[in-house]
């Protein structure tokens, strides 16, 4: 029996039945994950897993109730505080910072008998789309490690893919999880703003950022999404999802639900320069649903049209604001050689801090500034408001959004990427965490390059329970093309 290769529901249905034990399948996946061949992992968390996974036999022997999550290997994406345990943000400035508390979502995991292997490599302070920006280097795309496994969660992904974990958390302000997800083949969820805690979790933009959730399919994903969303005193923004807490999916009712399913085509596709492949796959799935019965129309939402650059204003100003406190003096690297305390600061966040970090910090600074913010933020924050218009007018008429997760397939580590095409990987992606709402990545059918192209849906806010549904229909229909 090759272990790794169990999904979610076959290792809870083994471990209960007393087919495997939660060590051995651990063990596994530790053995995996220290050949190290993609560069997915910062932290490794062996002795504290081992215990988790003996505690968890134990149960299992001693006829205990186990968790949910019970012998699930997840991995973390390092933004995120694990108690004892490295927050890097794959910086240079936290290099050296241990969490002195667990994050909301951990607790919940470790409550479930989650078993967190480690914590995974992303994009500096999850800023970028390819994990290059890391200080500890890219990670590579498990099918293909010439190829770029996306980012910000681009270690999450790497992990999940090459089988290193069964699942991982990462979190995403733009795309972070959904992008990185396309690129390896897998599912990528983000629910609905505010559906899962943000306390632990190192702040980009606060009122963008989302923990969300990689797997390799729609069950998985939603397994430990029902153990993550919930209310939380310590993060005042936080709702919870009760749609996606009471959600169980059942395949006839996923595939029944895709007759006359009302699918919406952002008119953006019309004028986006895809990949040939992007493209070809795209329309092939169009030609599947509608012969399951579903309605797929072009839509006008004319101000997905600015997404990119909305979003770059806004995530940039608050970026800004949040990396004020790494400092050198309350959080960070410290520079050795300095004069006085402004010296300080500024040779500590010049030596601590990556390029495309400074970038972001300077441009927001700027868009900030009393002199330019009524030009830049305030006009950026009402279109925002236009497209949050635009989609609860498409979902007058339509139950979904649909369109590629990217515009391209995954490139290659060695290309030189400018800024501008970085954030142009997220051209589909940024307008769900601009309107709040819930999306969601599923895999294509792998090609004969071993590469899969990644499809978004979308669906109204706090309607997750309709998206994931969707989402298993599709699922069990892709593999027809």
């Amino acid at each position: 029996m090759d272990l790794l290769n169990l999904d979610a529901k076959e290792i809870r249905k083994k471990l209960i039945d007393g087919e495997i034990k939660a060590k051995d399948l651990l063990l596994a996946y530790i053995k995996r994950a220290k050949e190290n061949k993609y560069n997915s992992f910062i932290s490794l968390c062996q002795d504290e897993a081992i215990k988790k996974a003996d505690e968890i036999d134990k149960k299992i022997s001693e006829g205990k109730e186990i968790g949910s999550l019970a012998g699930l290997v997840i991995s973390i994406k390092d933004n995120i505080a694990l108690k004892g345990v490295r927050q890097t943000c794959a910086s240079k400035m936290l290099e050296n910072y241990i969490a002195p508390y667990d994050a909301t979502l951990i607790e919940k995991i470790k409550a479930e008998d989650g078993i967190i292997i480690g914590k995974v490599n992303m994009d500096e302070f999850a800023m970028g789309a390819s994990t290059k920006t890391s200080y500890f280097g890219p990670s590579k795309n498990p099918l293909n490690p010439d190829l770029s496994p996306g980012g910000s969660s681009g270690g999450s992904a790497s992990s999940v893919a090459a089988k290193e974990a069964i699942l991982s958390v990462g979190t995403d302000t733009g795309g972070s999880v959904r992008q990185p997800s396309s690129f390896c083949g897998l599912v990528g969820y983000k629910p609905t703003y505010a559906s899962i805690s943000r306390y632990g979790v190192t702040s980009m933009a606060n009122t963008f950022d989302s923990p969300g959730v990689i797997g390799r399919n729609v069950e998985d994903v939603l397994l430990l999404s029902k153990v993550l969303v919930d209310k939380d005193p310590r993060d005042a923004s936080s709702i919870g999802n009760s749609k996606i807490k009471n959600l169980n999916l059942d395949e006839e009712e996923s595939l029944k639900m895709l007759q006359g399913l009302k699918i919406a085509l952002p008119d953006i596709l019309k004028h986006a320069q895809l990949n040939k492949r992007v493209e070809e796959d795209f329309q092939k799935l169009l030609e599947i649903l509608k012969k399951k019965g579903a309605q797929v129309e072009y839509v006008s939402m004319p101000s997905l049209d600015y997404g990119i650059e909305t979003y770059h204003i806004l995530v940039n100003g608050e970026i800004s604001s949040n990396l004020a406190r790494f400092d050198g003096l309350r959080y960070g690297h410290r520079t050795k050689d300095y004069d006085d305390i402004n010296a300080m600061y500024i040779k500590s966040r010049s030596e601590g801090f990556g390029d495309e970090v400074k970038r972001r910090i300077m441009i927001g600074t700027h868009i900030m500034s009393l002199e330019f913010a009524k030009d830049y933020y305030e006009k950026a924050q009402k279109v925002r408001t236009l497209i949050i218009k635009d989609f609860e007018r498409a979902f007058e008429k339509f139950d979904l959004v649909m369109c590629p997760t990217s515009p391209v397939l995954p490139f290659r580590l060695d290309y030189d990427m400018s800024a501008v095409e970085m954030y142009l990987q997220d051209l589909f992606t940024v307008s769900a965490n601009l309107a709040g709402i819930p999306g969601i990545s599923l895999p294509m059918p792998f090609g004969s390059d071993g590469l899969s192209v990644g499809i978004s849906l979308m669906s109204r806010a706090f309607c997750d329970d309709d998206l994931l549904r969707a989402a298993f229909g599709l699922e069990r229909s892709i593999n027809e093309i």
